[in-house]
């Protein structure tokens, strides 16, 4: 039997491999973003939680607790951004989940990205985004 191979960059400082929720959270129906980029971080060593579509805020911050995250990926595209994320960040916040990177990727319009951040986003990844970029900003930020 071989044993899984994990590198440094793999796994945060408690020895085990990141552990990323992605989330669909709203009505937007649309996930093939969402289901190429927690496949892109899953073969990056990380494990993933998809949570699927029509996710409440509820229930994405209960899947983050339970799961035991290290981080939270939010795929949104039907421009409830400004109602869904500070809702979150709310939730995480009132359930003294400080530790867990919270990042947003899908059609965010530049103007929005300041106060997202200002809301305890780490990042926003817009459509085109290269898919390394949001797996090393993601072993970067949890480690």
């Amino acid at each position: 039997m071989v044993a899984d191979v994990e590198t440094a960059q793999d796994r945060p400082a408690t020895g085990r491999k990141i552990r990323v929720v992605v989330a669909k959270p709203g009505l937007d129906g649309h996930d093939r973003g969402a289901k190429i980029i927690a496949r892109a971080l899953r073969d990056a060593g990380m494990e993933v939680i998809y949570t699927g579509l029509h996710q409440t805020p509820e229930q994405i911050v209960e899947t983050v607790i339970q799961e035991d995250a290290d981080a939270v990926g939010l795929s949104i595209l039907s421009g409830a951004h400004m109602t869904l994320v500070p809702k979150i960040a709310e939730l995480l916040s009132g359930q003294g989940v400080d530790d867990v990177v919270l990042v947003v990727g899908g059609t965010i319009p530049a103007d929005d990205v300041p106060e997202l951040k200002r809301l305890g986003v780490s990042e926003v990844f817009t459509p085109g985004a290269p898919v390394q970029e949001i797996i090393d900003f993601i072993q970067k930020s949890v480690d």
